[in-house]
């Protein structure tokens, strides 16, 4: 029996010799692996606080806390969306265009990021480079809102005059989801410009039957559809909604600017 008992306090020795070997090491990367983790929640701490001082419209505490987040984790993909968004806002595109690509490079496969920064490229006039990320954007197979980066990708055709692309990205996304509003005005837009106003009605009617919220452009485009079919009294109404709900919109002033010369 002692004997046992020594071959027992010889193995618990050898195992606390063996712990103690690895314990420094273990204790070392757990130390590491707390630090990162706690940086990381910090940076996503601070980019929520940036995007709720950028829904109270305090843009420069925003910007404070979003660099902040940056600060903490560079690497923060959600950290370079919102600051580029908050750039665009304050009107430096330059910034905002080093974060939104930034994004896409921290995660390549992402469909949201790469969308982002497609759409950032053809705000800036950037057509063929937009659709790089609007291609690889639908590539993900788990990106939730492939319509929304259809109807983005027919837009900048459309911007770039490319009709027939921008046709067939839209109809696509109409496809995927038919009752998409924006994919309804795009393609009523398009028609427009092809000079197929009864089909531009159409659209234009379409998203008015889904959409219970009025938007300016939709309803200058609506006007401006009528004048084309010859329906004064329509285009009329479409007149009279655009001023009484958005006096103070491009499409409203831009009337009054017509009616005034």
């Amino acid at each position: 029996m002692r004997l046992e008992r020594v071959l027992a306090s010889l193995a618990l020795a050898a195992a606390a010799l063996l712990l103690a070997a690895c314990g420094s090491g273990s204790i070392g990367n757990v130390k590491k692996e707390s630090a990162a983790t706690q940086k990381q929640e910090a940076a996503r701490t601070r980019t929520d606080l940036g995007q709720k001082y950028m829904q109270q419209g305090k843009l420069e505490i925003a910007l404070e806390n979003l660099n902040k987040a940056l600060e903490y984790d560079p690497n923060y993909v959600d950290a370079h969306t919102v600051i580029a968004v908050l750039y665009e806002t304050i009107n430096e595109p330059a910034k905002a265009g080093e974060h939104y690509k930034r994004a896409t490079e921290l995660k390549p496969k992402g469909g949201g990021e790469a969308n982002n920064y497609g759409w950032f490229l053809c705000r800036q006039g950037r057509y063929d480079e937009s659709q790089t990320y609007f291609d690889r954007a639908l590539a993900d197979p788990f990106y939730q809102t492939p319509t929304l980066a259809l109807t983005n990708s027919g837009t900048c055709y459309a911007r770039a005059g490319k009709r027939d692309e921008a046709d067939q990205r839209l109809r696509l996304a109409l496809e995927q989801n038919p009752h998409d509003g924006e994919t309804l005005i795009q393609l009523a837009s398009l028609a427009y410009d092809k000079g197929d106003f009864l089909k531009a009605r159409g659209f234009i009617q379409r998203f008015e039957a889904l959409s219970p919220q009025p938007r300016p452009d939709a309803l200058m485009l609506g006007r401006n559809i009528e004048l084309r079919l010859g329906n004064g009294s329509a285009a009329g109404d479409y007149t009279r909604r655009l001023l009484q709900a958005f006096p103070d919109s491009e499409q409203a002033r831009s009337l009054n600017v017509q009616g005034s010369s």
